[in-house]
Parts: C-alpha cells; structure tokens; sequence
C-alpha cells in the first residue's frame, strides 16, 4: 500500500474545561500519522461533524455511555466524531477506491488512519456531506423506529433549531404532522424555523412558561414529542399530551449544557397518574443503538424528501475548537460541521 502523508494535525483536549469549555481547553498538535494496518485506509478528511455531546465526554468524571458514539476523553487525547474524507491509500480488494469518499468515525483532524470496517464507501462524488453528518438520520430512525407519526398528528421538537430539530420537523411534516412546532433560545432562531424550516410556531424558552407557550401553540395538545432538552419542556409536552401520546427522548441538554458542569444526571418532574390515564408512550432512544441498519434508508428516503439540510460550517481545522464552543453556548443552527 502506497502512502506518501506522513504526518497530520489533530485537535487534543489540552485540559478539562472548569464549567463550559472553551477554545483554550483544546490545542491542535502535529503528530506522525500511525502506521495503516493489513486492513486500514488512509484517508484525507474534508469535513467532519462537531457535536456537543463533546463536551460531556470531556468532564473528569466522564464515562463511555451506551448510545453516546463519542470516546471519552483525558488531557491529551484527540477528540474523534464523524467524518468524510477522500482515501489516500487502501489495501488491495478492500472494497474501496483511491479517490473515492467514505465515511468514518476519526474526525477532528486532517488525515486519519481508519480499519476498512469502519468506514463506508460513498462512491466519488459529488455528495452532500450534510446529509451523512447531519443527524437527519437520528430524527429519521427515531420518527419512523422509535415512535411513529401519524397523519393528521400535532408535533413537538425541543431544541428544533440544533443538529436533530432541524431535521425532525420537515421530516415529521413530511411523514404527515398537520401542525409543527418547536422550541428555541433567540428570535432569530425562531424566525430561521419558520421561515426555512417550515415549523408553524416556536416556542421561546426566555419569553415566559413553557407549558402557557406551548398550550397557545397547540391549544388541542400534542400526539408527538421529538425531546434533546428534558426538564422543564418534558414536563409541559406531558402536561400538554393528548391520549396515545408517543414521546421520544433522544437527547437531555439540561444536563449536557449545565453551566456548573456536564453531566448524566437529568432530573425531571412527571405526573405519572396523567401519563398513564392519556395512555403515553415515552421512550428513551438511541439511533446509534437500537437501529443503526436504518441509515441507509434514510440516504435512499432523504433524496425525495427535498429537505434543508441546516449546518453551519466551519473553515479550517484551526476554527475547530471554537465552534465546540460556540454550539455549547447555542450560538449555532443545525448540524455544526468544520471543512478541512
């Protein structure tokens, strides 16, 4: 196997972040590319995904979680998340091409050595890298694996203007939700929703109640909950629920974002008596997990669905370490992705 890169940039946490993490938590570093394996590719990543998820996985007290897809990491270590990138050099009758895009999980860097059986061939392009980064897949899984919706049903997505509400309400419109609706920090996000995203009314978490706002957005209740927050917006999808109510929790940003530290722990008050008189369905689910086979159906559905694929991107590897931050504090829509 022939290869000529001998040595790439990667960012590396440089220490713990005490509360939010900042760009001066990270450090990029050239290191001498590890030498590829009988079964490895080399690969020139173009884009790679930037997740918050990143930041719980950077606390001291930090461990790997069942559905979370991200390592967990110490001083020193390079940060990984998906990535695209064109391969440098492959084994003979690996399957994969020199030239050809693939997809893999060793992002946060320029050149990346990665086993064959973790990629995935995209072919040569062109592609739209939003489409294998984004977390259109997630929404998709959980919209049509997790829970399912049904025509005529009134939807909620907490956090609609992150990497997976983005995509969850046009996909759950498109799979039959009469009415959309979604909650956001800003106006501005609220306006982009609307106006790009097709929502029908958002939700301000800094503009009062959650549970007034969200019952003058849907004055019948709602059928589905798409939830990434939890706390007080759990609380008033389920006061709001309508009998057959079918909830999927996919993420707990009350405990990812806490300004005193990440963490796993997401308290939350329920009444329990009123979830089980409307017969509510409140599932805990991982894409990565419980259906990692519907990825491809999400690639082959997602070309006929005319969907915006929302993202914010990033120039250059250097600027890596401050959209990390810049997600963290909500400053970003859709999926957050650096080009290389």
């Amino acid at each position: 196997m022939d290869r000529t890169v001998e040595r790439c940039r990667e960012v590396r946490l440089r220490a713990y972040p005490d509360g939010m993490i900042q760009p001066r938590d990270l450090t990029i570093a050239e290191a001498a590319l590890p030498k590829a394996g009988p079964n490895d590719l080399v690969v020139r990543n173009r884009w790679f995904r930037v997740s918050i998820s990143t930041r719980l996985m950077a606390n001291p007290d930090a461990q790997a979680v069942e559905g979370i897809p991200f390592p967990v990491l110490k001083p020193g270590d390079a940060l990984a998340d998906g990535a695209i990138g064109e391969v440098v050099a492959c084994p003979a009758g690996s399957g994969f091409e020199v030239g050809g895009f693939v997809s893999h999980p060793l992002g946060w860097r320029d050149y990346a050595v990665v086993d064959a059986g973790s990629c995935i061939a995209l072919g040569q392009g062109p592609i739209e890298p939003a489409a294998y980064l984004g977390h259109g897949w997630t929404a998709y899984a959980a919209l049509t694996r997790g829970i399912r919706v049904r025509p005529g049903d009134t939807v909620f997505v907490s956090s609609g203007a992150g990497a997976i509400g983005s995509m969850a309400g046009q996909i759950a419109r498109r799979l039959g939700a009469a009415r959309v609706i979604g909650s956001t920090s800003t106006q501005d996000k609220a306006d982009w929703m609307t106006t790009d995203l097709g929502y029908d009314a958002v939700i301000l978490r800094n503009r009062g109640s959650i549970a007034d706002q969200l019952k003058a957005a849907a004055p019948d209740g709602v059928d589905v909950f798409v939830d990434m927050v939890g706390g007080a917006q759990l609380t008033a999808a389920a006061g709001a629920a309508r009998e057959g109510a079918r909830f999927v929790l996919l993420g707990a940003l009350t405990a990812e974002l806490n300004v005193a530290g990440a963490s796993i722990v997401a308290p939350v008050e329920l009444d329990s008596f009123q979830l089980i008189l409307k017969d509510v369905t409140l599932r805990g689910y991982s894409a990565d997990r419980d259906y990692a086979e519907a990825f491809p159906d999400w690639i082959a559905w997602q070309r006929e669905a005319g969907l915006h694929f929302a993202c914010s991107k990033v120039v250059g590897l250097e600027n890596a370490p401050r959209a990390l931050h810049d997600a963290c504090e909500g400053r970003l829509k859709g999926l957050v992705m650096v080009e290389v």
